[in-house]
């Protein structure tokens, strides 16, 4: 049975959609069998993996709005062992149908809870938002990840992130947990980098990973190449980061 993890912020530009899709391409590197599902109407992470939106007749709207089994829309990328369920322009009026669908907060978890066993993993790339969307996929998740970018504003919004995942969990879903936070963007020349990072620590204590993802230039041009950074240039600091983030996020599963 697949573990299902939504990678969430409600602020955006934080790396919440580049974690996502480059721990899913490095966790099936190392063998596991991964579905990433994109619920962010920008669709960044279906467009980082290669695909046009726009050419996307079916997307993940058709499962939460027509009833589209997610198995029906589910689509093999360039990286071996690694699906997604992608996102189109649909997907921006969600939101809005969702609100008159019955057991509307349960919908995607229904849809995804037939295909978890096909997989190891279950990656959910939410929107910048807290709205119904992110509801559904706090609901069908185990876990969230949180990237954190450090930089001034970085736990502005954090408390009531926290506290809506914590209605979440009373009233929806009791099973979830914070499966970490990542801090991402990190430039260590800069002392107020330092300083938030320090504060970040202070707030999340053990629940922070170790690895630290730096701004590096090839890591944010590799969605533009529609590919992970793992194969846009695996060498570079953005990669190696991302690749010992999997590892510890994979040796915490251990």
């Amino acid at each position: 049975m697949g573990k299902i993890v939504a990678f969430t912020n409600k602020k955006g530009g934080v790396g919440k959609t580049t974690t996502a899709v480059n721990m899913a391409a490095y966790c099936a590197e190392f063998g596991k069998k991964v579905l990433l599902v994109d619920i962010d109407s920008q669709g960044n992470a279906t467009t980082a993996l290669g695909f046009s939106k726009s050419a996307l007749k079916k997307s993940v709207y058709n499962v939460l709005i027509d009833g589209d089994p997610a198995s029906a829309n589910i689509l093999p990328t360039q990286v071996k062992l690694l699906d997604i369920l992608p996102a189109n322009v649909d997907l921006t009026g969600a939101e809005v149908d969702l609100v008159y669908k019955r057991n509307r907060e349960k919908i995607l978890k229904e849809a995804l809870d037939k295909v978890r066993a096909s997989y190891d993993y279950i990656f959910i790339d939410c929107p910048p938002s807290l709205g119904l969307v992110t509801i559904n996929a706090w609901v069908a998740a185990d876990s969230v990840i949180i990237p954190l970018q450090s930089e001034y504003f970085a736990l502005e919004g954090v408390s009531q992130l926290m506290n809506t995942i914590a209605l979440v969990k009373q009233h929806l879903n009791p099973n979830l947990q914070i499966e970490g936070v990542v801090i991402t963007m990190y430039d260590g020349r800069a002392l107020i980098s330092k300083q938030i990072t320090a504060e970040i620590k202070k707030f999340f204590k053990t629940r922070l990973y170790e690895i630290i993802i730096p701004r590096n230039v090839r890591l944010a041009e590799a969605p533009s190449h529609g590919k992970p950074v793992m194969l846009h240039d695996p060498k570079c600091v953005g990669a190696r980061a991302y690749k010992a983030l999997t590892e510890e996020f994979l040796s915490h599963q251990r």
